[in-house]
């Protein structure tokens, strides 16, 4: 098996001088890092809606399976999930929206992943309440 490709080096983004001497300090360039906040978002939002169906699944099983307390039970779940998705979602467009300071500071990326996990969060919230007033509904009638 061949040697992974070796990576290229990366230009310094600027040379200050040290007075005096024949030296000089190198600002190295940082590499963009992926937002963790971003992608933990995403993951919570993606896991909100997988709660939300078995949400959904309890409350269309009606009362054999335990019906609306079932249901209740994993829309808290789901609810906190979603919320959860929402705030780390928020935090991270934050997060990759603030400028970076100076070199060598770290910029972040990953303005996608907040967004899907924004909208992930929200889905899985609103798609819990409404398993739960299937639930419910199914529970009464």
């Amino acid at each position: 098996m061949p040697p992974p490709p070796r990576e290229a080096p990366r230009p310094p983004k600027r040379v200050d001088p040290v007075p005096g001497t024949p030296f000089g300090v190198v600002h190295l360039d940082v590499p963009p890092v992926t937002s963790g906040l971003a992608v933990g978002s995403l993951v919570s939002g993606i896991a909100s809606i997988l709660v939300s169906l078995l949400v959904l699944c309890f409350g269309v099983a009606g009362p054999d399976y335990g019906g609306a307390w079932a249901a209740g039970a994993f829309t808290v779940l789901g609810a906190l999930g979603g919320t959860a998705a929402i705030v780390a979602g928020l935090l991270a467009r934050r997060q990759i929206r603030r400028p970076a300071p100076p070199p060598p500071a770290v910029r972040f990326t990953g303005r996608g992943l907040a967004v899907a996990g924004l909208v992930c969060g929200v889905v899985g919230l609103l798609l819990s309440l409404l398993g739960l007033a299937v639930a419910l509904v199914v529970q009464i009638t």
